[in-house]
């Protein structure tokens, strides 16, 4: 393992396991081709998974990735996007979810659901008078007549 800048450069335990990836990978969506037909290679989907938790485990912003080596902060923020999208995160959370039920077992009673409606602490007044958005008078002085 190297490290340059206090960065990690190499394998240093953080990146996917090839057990996990095998079960990880079929969950990602097919690749849409580019609509030109030539581009710059795409970064590979691993390096784009191992970015993410990266970022994900790390709490660093996206633009930190682009001095990790792992991946491109755009390339990895974009391929988060677009699995966010497709549920492949989703998805994953529910297959481990239920492989932890098989070995360890999960008592599903215990499981419940919460959620709340509030009034915004700062949402002003129910039947508050309107704003003077654009194109409304504003400070017009009443005529004479």
């Amino acid at each position: 393992m190297t490290m340059d800048m206090g960065l990690i450069k190499k394998e240093d335990g953080w990146r996917i396991p090839d057990e996990l990836w095998e079960q990880m990978e079929p969950l990602l969506p097919p690749r849409k081709p580019h609509p030109l037909g030539c581009h710059n290679p795409r970064v590979p989907d691993r390096d784009a998974m191992n970015a993410i938790f990266f970022v994900l485990r790390t709490g660093c912003q996206w633009n930190a990735l682009n001095a990790s080596d792992i991946c491109s902060s755009s390339s990895a923020h974009r391929r988060f996007m677009e699995w966010t999208k497709a549920g492949v995160f989703q998805e994953f959370w529910e297959c481990g979810l239920l492989a932890y039920d098989e070995v360890a077992g999960m008592d599903w009673s215990w499981l419940s659901m919460d959620g709340a409606i509030t009034k915004a602490p700062l949402g002003g007044e129910k039947n508050r008078s309107q704003s003077d958005g654009p194109g409304k008078k504003r400070n017009k002085e009443k005529s004479a007549h």
